[in-house]
């Protein structure tokens, strides 16, 4: 039976790369739900279901004042915060099963300030250069699986076509696999 896998990305500077991870997703018969987290716009690549300006909205601020400020540090801060309040609505209202994310430092620190939301069992996978290193900061005490992107998450190559293959198999197993009751 088909799951519904959220994808939550910076589609404004990673839109090839959430495309590809996307398309892999959905050749396994899984749908897609996209929350786009990039402040500075979003892709034309595929369709988005959750837009910026959502998330800052969560928040209790403006997109478009976070544009005019150019402050990356507060951008990151209002996207967090906005993002887990979000994300936690949207999995209570059944809108997805597992979610998956991916990119450099700023977009695993918001990527898994979503996930730390969300409640134990509920399938998280984090694509990210960060997951090379310590990951606490990341993880904190909930069940989100990092996985090292080896390569910076800038297009589409022969390595990172491997990475978010197999990124995209893992999120769809843990999507896929029933649990027993106890």
């Amino acid at each position: 039976m088909a799951k519904t896998i959220c994808i939550i990305g910076a589609f404004d500077t990673k839109g090839e790369e959430h495309a590809f991870l996307r398309e892999r997703i959905m050749s396994r018969g899984h749908n897609v739900f996209t929350i786009n987290t990039g402040v500075l716009g979003s892709t034309t690549l595929f369709p988005v279901d959750i837009e910026a300006n959502k998330i800052v909205q969560s928040a209790g601020g403006s997109l478009e004042q976070l544009r005019q400020k150019k402050d990356r540090g507060e951008a990151i801060k209002v996207i967090c915060d906005g993002a887990a309040k979000l994300i936690k609505s949207l999995y209570d209202a059944g809108k997805f099963d597992g979610i998956i994310g991916m990119g450099g430092s700023a977009a695993a620190t918001v990527v898994t300030c979503a996930m730390r939301a969300l409640p134990l069992g509920v399938p998280k996978v984090c694509v990210s250069t960060m997951a090379s290193g310590d990951v606490s900061p990341y993880v904190g005490t909930k069940d989100i699986v990092m996985m090292p992107s080896i390569v910076d998450i800038a297009g589409i190559n022969r390595i990172s076509r491997i990475i978010i293959s197999r990124a995209a198999g893992a999120i769809c197993g843990m999507v896929e696999i029933d649990i027993p009751k106890a």
